[in-house]
């Protein structure tokens, strides 16, 4: 058990973690394998049992990441996006501190992303709170990414990614990520289906319609980011609903452009940490670049009985995992430079 998270002279800060929620008020059903149950209304209960643990905190969480897929896409058969988003929205409203919210596929499955950066998923507004967060925004611009970032605590920087900023999710037909988007995809997959991965082998699996990509553009800003981490010693934790690690997901689940991202990551001293959904089973690597790949179980896929949400307490030279039901505890010791 960590029980370093009982040091409160030496803790800077905590926050709390949670993936996949995928809410629907519809019965049980199981992942597109048939291999995993899906507990689609037990979803929310499970949110209001995280809610309620983080606000039960001795050191409340200064923030809550939720990484992306908080409603499950099967709402747009049902009719019932709006409402079903509603709901959930209503859950995390009853948290005691600031929720920041990243786009997944089935947030794009049920919305285009016109419509979700002016919802109230689009939490680049907990800047007129917080002065620390810089947004990257082009307004007007309908090829922009949904990309901030901000430090909770001096010397730490958190920076939320758009992993569906190349995609055929979300985008009108006619804009030019969608072309390109598009050709990546026929490039790789001769499927009709392009969520279909048959014939592909090994890490070319990736190259399915519910993952997604980077942009040079959104790389370039990434980079300038962590250039300026780098010159200030602040320790940068990155954020995303697709992994990109191959080690951190299975084959079916990571980036299109994974390697780009880490070549970028790779080049910069102040990341230590990657934290992704996605892939509902969860998984962890420690990259040869001295970073954490944290993939987290999907609340989605957890038994009524559990739990999927973690309280990570972050100190100078580590940080450590506090989760609860299907998440491990971890201690993750920042590399030394």
């Amino acid at each position: 058990m960590a029980t370093d998270a009982d040091e409160p002279n030496k803790l800077n800060f905590t926050f709390g973690v949670i993936a996949d929620i995928q809410y629907a008020n519809t019965d049980n059903g199981y992942n597109g394998a048939h291999t995993m149950r899906r507990y689609y209304r037990n979803s929310l209960h499970l949110l209001c049992s995280a809610v309620r643990g983080w606000n039960e905190e001795v050191n409340t969480p200064s923030f809550i990441l939720q990484l992306g897929d908080i409603i499950d896409g099967c709402n747009l058969q049902l009719k019932s996006s709006d409402h079903a988003l509603q709901v959930v929205l209503d859950e995390f409203s009853k948290c005691s501190s600031p929720v920041h919210h990243i786009l997944g596929n089935h947030e794009l499955y049920n919305f285009d992303r016109e419509l979700l950066l002016k919802s109230a998923l689009n939490s680049t507004c907990l800047g007129n709170k917080d002065s620390s967060i810089e947004t990257w925004s082009k307004p007007n611009d309908s090829e922009a990414f949904y990309g901030y970032h901000f430090s909770p605590f001096p010397k730490f920087r958190f920076i939320i990614t758009d992993s569906y900023d190349l995609s055929i999710l979300g985008r009108k037909y006619s804009s030019k990520k969608h072309r390109d988007s598009m050709e990546i995809l026929k490039s790789y997959n001769k499927n009709e289906d392009f969520n279909s991965s048959k014939g592909l082998n090994g890490l070319e699996k990736r190259f399915v319609a519910f993952n997604g990509g980077f942009s040079k553009e959104q790389l370039d800003w990434l980079n300038k980011i962590l250039t300026f981490s780098d010159r200030n010693q602040e320790k940068v934790t990155i954020a995303a609903h697709v992994p990109i690690h191959p080690q951190s997901a299975n084959s079916h689940g990571i980036a299109w452009n994974y390697d780009e991202i880490l070549s970028v990551l790779h080049a910069h001293t102040s990341v230590v940490c990657f934290l992704a959904g996605h892939d509902h089973s969860g998984a962890y690597c420690l990259d040869c670049h001295g970073i954490h790949h944290l993939t987290f179980e999907g609340v989605i896929e957890t038994p009524p009985e559990s739990h999927a949400f973690a309280t990570i307490y972050v100190y100078d030279d580590r940080m450590i995992v506090k989760g609860r039901g299907r998440i491990q505890d971890r201690i993750l010791h920042y590399k030394k430079i």
